[in-house]
């Protein structure tokens, strides 16, 4: 499995008007986590980012990480932050891993095939978009694509019905419905039940117009 290069500097500032200024020249703030090393602050190239993750439906790429000081790390996206309206990346977790040891991870569900359910006026729910599974590195799959070929409106795939070979296990304590072919009807109920805005945690990079006010003033 042929590792993707991703070059990293080492920073020693933290915060939100550093930060900015990373994006401002293209770059952008990430954290190293590592389970035997202490945590190792980065700045990553944006557009480095954007490349690896075009056209990929999920972001769990092995990246063959080189930091300027000579080191070098295998990693994969512990998590990957964007702007909710620009989808401008703002900042990067990533972990450090061993390729012949298990890892636990999610993979996004996808499906294929033309619902009878939905030719006759169904309506597909993807309810878990996300599913979590424990494999090696070198298993995981880009996604968990589902065959709605045969569903008609009423049925459902549920977790314990998804088998992707003996080299990838889906770790559930219950049992789950994934996707369903739902009337119009009860997709408008869930839709008004989901409707709910949830507020976001900040992040480094991203601050409020009195933040930015603030940050303005120390600079004068």
């Amino acid at each position: 499995m042929e590792l993707l290069k991703l070059e990293a500097n080492i920073r020693k500032t933290t915060g939100n008007s550093p930060a900015r200024r990373l994006r401002q020249e293209g770059k952008m703030p990430a954290v190293l986590y590592g389970n035997k090393t202490e945590n190792i602050l980065l700045t990553l190239n944006a557009q480095d980012i954007q490349t690896a993750l075009k056209n990929r439906a999920s972001s769990q790429i092995i990246f063959n990480l080189i930091i300027e000081n000579g080191s070098e790390k295998t990693v994969m996206f512990k998590e990957l932050q964007r702007h909710p309206v620009s989808l401008v990346y703002l900042h990067a977790d990533l972990y450090e891993i061993d390729m012949k040891k298990t890892i636990k991870t999610t993979i996004p569900v996808t499906t294929k095939g033309k619902s009878i359910g939905i030719e006759n006026g169904g309506i597909l729910q993807i309810i878990r978009r996300e599913i979590e599974i424990f494999c090696l590195p070198t298993d995981i799959p880009e996604s968990i694509e589902l065959d709605i070929s045969e569903l008609d409106i009423g049925d459902s795939i549920h977790i314990d019905e998804i088998n992707l070979g003996e080299n990838i296990e889906i770790p559930f304590e219950q049992k789950f419905t994934v996707l369903t072919i739902s009337t119009p009807m009860a997709e408008e109920e869930v839709e008004e039940e989901e409707g709910e805005e949830i507020e976001g945690e900040e992040i480094e990079g991203e601050e409020t117009a009195e933040e930015e006010k603030e940050d303005k003033n120390k600079e004068k």
